[in-house]
């Protein structure tokens, strides 16, 4: 099977070349960086091809078109995601890059698409647990989910025979630069909030059953009608905040010092920084709202569609993914983050 992997040079993106490459298939990855698609190709051995696509460039249609000529599928895990940006930066990088790769897929008849998308659709700043791919949507709040709601909404309207839409949460592993490195610079600064006691329940997906669930679903050969193609997918073992910072300072080796903090007085601070943000373009808040109501607010995923229909079933726990993930660290770091 030839398979066309977006954002391969991040790290999900990475992880499903990889596993693709390993598996004998033929891929051809996207990303912006060449330094890092050396080290992605270095590691995934022969069968690999990368194209370097910049999504919005004028070129970059032309250039996604020509990387799904004889495709069998395309895995699109390309995304902006983070706690703050422009409007414009997440429309180019989150839509635009669907109009992009949708024409490129009816240009040249590849049905079977995997798109990688957010549970942070579900988010409204309240205790959700068990949430279902058909539970009601609440306004987005903010610019990345707004364009990851969005982004499905084209995905589906588009009527691809065979796509599908997965929702995976908190994903962290080797090569991850953004979950865990933000939770480790609040342990090794002293600085963890227990915010609203620290006992929201947080579910969080080891990078390997993502890629499981990548797997499943390309082999996915009928969806029941009725049915959405969209799909939860985490570890399915919600723990605690103050419990996983626990976690992740033994995994690390790092002492903890957390104490409660008032969520009302921490959004509050938040929403003055966000104010100066505004007003500072190209200054990025140390914190914004949803950063903090992440770690405040419970949110746990209904896994019982990815299950039946992908039969999902998450092969790696946290414990053992923390251990995996920091012995990574230490073997290619040779540190602790800072």
């Amino acid at each position: 099977m030839k398979v066309v992997v977006t954002g391969g040079t991040g790290f999900l993106g990475r992880h499903v070349v990889w596993r693709l490459a390993a598996r004998g298939h033929t891929v051809v990855f996207t990303g912006r960086n060449a330094g890092e698609a050396a080290t992605v190709t270095a590691l995934a051995g022969a069968g690999v091809d990368f194209v370097q696509v910049d999504h919005g460039a004028g070129a970059a249609r032309a250039m996604l078109s020509d990387c799904c000529r004889e495709a069998d599928a395309v895995v699109h895990c390309a995304a902006l995601s983070a706690p703050w940006g422009s409007r414009q930066a997440f429309e180019r990088s989150n839509l635009t890059a669907v109009d992009e790769l949708l024409a490129a897929c009816r240009e040249r008849g590849v049905a079977r698409l995997v798109h990688i998308s957010s549970p942070s659709i579900y988010f409204d700043y309240t205790d959700r647990l068990q949430v279902r791919e058909d539970s009601p949507l609440p306004q987005p709040v903010n610019e990345y989910a707004r364009t990851k709601r969005a982004a499905e909404e084209r995905i589906l309207a588009a009527r691809l025979p065979h796509a599908l839409i997965l929702r995976p949460r908190a994903i962290f592993g080797p090569w991850d630069n953004a979950l865990l490195p933000r939770l480790l610079r609040l342990i090794r600064l002293g600085r963890v909030p227990l915010l609203r006691g620290g006992r929201a329940l947080i579910d969080l997906t080891y990078v390997d059953n993502v890629v499981d669930a990548v797997e499943a679903s390309l082999a996915l050969s009928v969806n029941p009608a009725g049915v959405a193609p969209v799909f939860n997918i985490s570890n399915g073992e919600p723990v605690e905040i103050g419990e996983l910072f626990a976690r992740i300072a033994t995994s690390f080796g790092l002492p903890l010092e957390a104490a409660p903090r008032p969520y009302v007085l921490a959004d509050l601070a938040a929403r003055v920084l966000e104010a100066g943000a505004r007003l500072a373009p190209g200054w990025e808040p140390p914190f914004t709202r949803y950063s903090l109501a992440t770690i405040a607010f419970s949110q746990t995923l209904d896994l019982s569609r990815a299950a039946a229909l992908l039969g999902y079933r998450p092969r790696v726990g946290i414990d053992e993914g923390m251990r995996k993930t920091s012995a990574w660290w230490r073997a290619s770091m040779g540190q602790h983050p800072t």
